[in-house]
């Protein structure tokens, strides 16, 4: 089914959103967990989206993404960012260890709700068809994707992404030290690699993966 421009916004608006936002929010519930209240006294511990929404990384990118995938064709992948919950790793009861943990906290999100928009799509196929059965599925079919790709682009070995960290906190600390002056070049080599396509081929067989293994696991 063909979707105008209006309607694929619609249709990829609160999943894109709750996708972005409540990845940062996972980040600040474990590093409160793990002893770090910088989030919590900054008062951007929070579920609610309106608190984590970026202007430009949360609206507007995502928007000229649809845009251009729907008006030139093409499956871009969708990136985006929310105002990045504020982590100090040093206060962190065991920093390089706990890092692990506050960074693999905003993927582990993402995967939770592609399971919860899962089961929005299970529902919209398995109950009677009514006028809501038919937005629900394009919903949840759109949040189980848009979460997924958000996984696993989060996970690349790239820092400052969550990947980044997560091999950061796994490295003895003399390897990690030298990974982590790489810094400064993660945000243009992720740029370079969406602006040259080679992103695609390297996210498509864990995003394929991910999206074959939960259509596995709820049978539609």
């Amino acid at each position: 089914m063909e979707f105008n421009l209006v309607q694929t916004i619609a249709i990829y608006a609160l999943p894109v959103i709750f996708a972005i936002t409540l990845h940062e929010a996972a980040h600040g519930y474990a590093a409160r967990h793990f002893g770090d209240l910088t989030a919590q006294r900054q008062g951007r511990l929070s579920l609610n989206p309106l608190r984590h929404i970026d202007l430009v990384g949360t609206i507007l990118l995502p928007l000229a993404i649809l845009a251009a995938s729907k008006l030139l064709g093409g499956s871009g992948i969708l990136f985006g960012w929310a105002k990045p919950v504020p982590v100090n790793f040093g206060a962190l009861r065991h920093p390089k260890r706990d890092m692990l943990w506050v960074a693999a906290a905003g993927p582990l999100a993402n995967l939770l709700m592609a399971l919860g928009w899962a089961v929005l799509l299970k529902l919209s196929i398995d109950l009677p068809s009514n006028e809501y059965s038919l937005p629900m599925q394009f919903m949840g079919e759109a949040g189980i994707s848009v979460n997924v790709v958000l996984m696993v682009l989060n996970l690349l070995p790239i820092l400052p992404l969550d990947g980044g960290r997560i091999v950061e906190s796994l490295l003895p600390m003399r390897a990690a030290m030298a990974f982590s002056r790489l810094e400064p070049w993660g945000f243009p080599i992720l740029l370079l690699l969406i602006f040259t396509n080679i992103l695609g081929p390297i996210m498509h067989p864990m995003v394929a993966l991910s999206l074959g293994l939960i259509s596995g696991l709820f049978q539609f």
